[in-house]
């Protein structure tokens, strides 16, 4: 990266890998009966989102996403269903808040490993309204998280 900016030929390799992750998104699909099924919609563009977890003994099992709208908000849909498999609830958690860092522009978390794939989303930063795109599944996974917390009592 030069300064906060990717140079232009990785800037490149991440457009190509958010479109990749747009038409061909991982992890689509639904779970049957689900621990955390739950649906949102960013009202200001129409993305729309139904992500389903199953969560066992606090770890992510499986996480299952439908949706629809722009290549942002379904790209980042996949990559965060892909990452989520296998982490418990608190790395979820942490995880969220970490791409929150990276949606406001925090350029450690644009460089942070741990967010894998979702990196290639950085230069949304720049354009607050395609943040909301960006955000709508990991304001999902909030939501259902908090209310998987409130159902077990954790």
């Amino acid at each position: 990266m030069t300064g906060n900016q990717p140079t232009p030929q990785l800037a490149a390799l991440y457009q190509e890998l958010i479109l990749d992750h747009y038409k061909r998104p991982r992890r689509q699909g639904q779970i049957e009966d689900p621990d955390v099924d739950i649906h949102m919609m960013n009202t200001s563009c129409g993305d729309e989102v139904r992500l389903q977890l199953r969560v066992v003994d606090d770890v992510v099992r499986d996480a299952r996403f439908q949706g629809t709208g722009c290549s942002i908000s379904q790209a980042s849909l996949s990559m965060m269903a892909d990452l989520l498999v296998g982490k418990t609830r608190a790395d979820a958690l942490a995880l969220t808040r970490r791409f929150k860092e990276m949606m406001h522009g925090d350029t450690d978390a644009a460089r942070d490993r741990r967010l894998g794939d979702l990196r290639a989303l950085a230069g949304v930063a720049a354009y607050p309204v395609r943040v909301k795109c960006a955000m709508l599944g990991w304001n999902a996974l909030e939501e259902g998280l908090r209310k998987l917390a409130e159902e077990k009592g954790v």
